[in-house]
């Protein structure tokens, strides 16, 4: 593994922390603790669940990178673009369902959507780089 690819993965390691005060706050929001609607709960559920998906992708995508033939922006496109997906997608589903007694995703939605073209953007990048290696 390279350098970059090492010192990548163990900033993504250390993002799982968060992942994990997530889910203490999921048991919170479960428990009743945390006036939420069933929108805002629903959202709730689906950005710790990406979080939490996206980060391992990111760090299986790392074993990965460094096997293709790619280089220069493309290298970096494969490298980051997956871990960028985690926190945009994420971010997007707790930003657009912020607000007292919100029923619906708020402006803030596309961030959500920013972070699904990242996650398609790394993936095929990824994917291609091995297949043309």
């Amino acid at each position: 593994m390279t350098d970059s690819s090492r010192i990548i993965a163990g900033v993504v390691l250390l993002t799982i922390v968060t992942i994990q005060f997530g889910g203490y706050f999921m048991t919170r929001i479960v428990r009743g603790q945390v006036p939420m609607t069933d929108f805002q709960k629903s959202f709730a559920r689906a950005g710790h669940g990406h979080a939490g998906v996206l980060v391992i992708l990111s760090l299986v995508g790392l074993l990965y990178v460094d096997e293709t033939s790619l280089t220069g922006f493309w290298l970096w496109v494969a490298r980051l673009a997956i871990p960028a997906a985690a926190i945009l997608m994420s971010g997007g589903f707790f930003a657009s369902s912020a607000g007292q007694d919100r029923t619906q995703p708020n402006q803030f939605l596309w961030v959500l959507w920013l972070g699904a073209a990242s996650l398609a953007l790394g993936v095929l990048t990824l994917g291609i780089g091995l297949i043309l290696a």
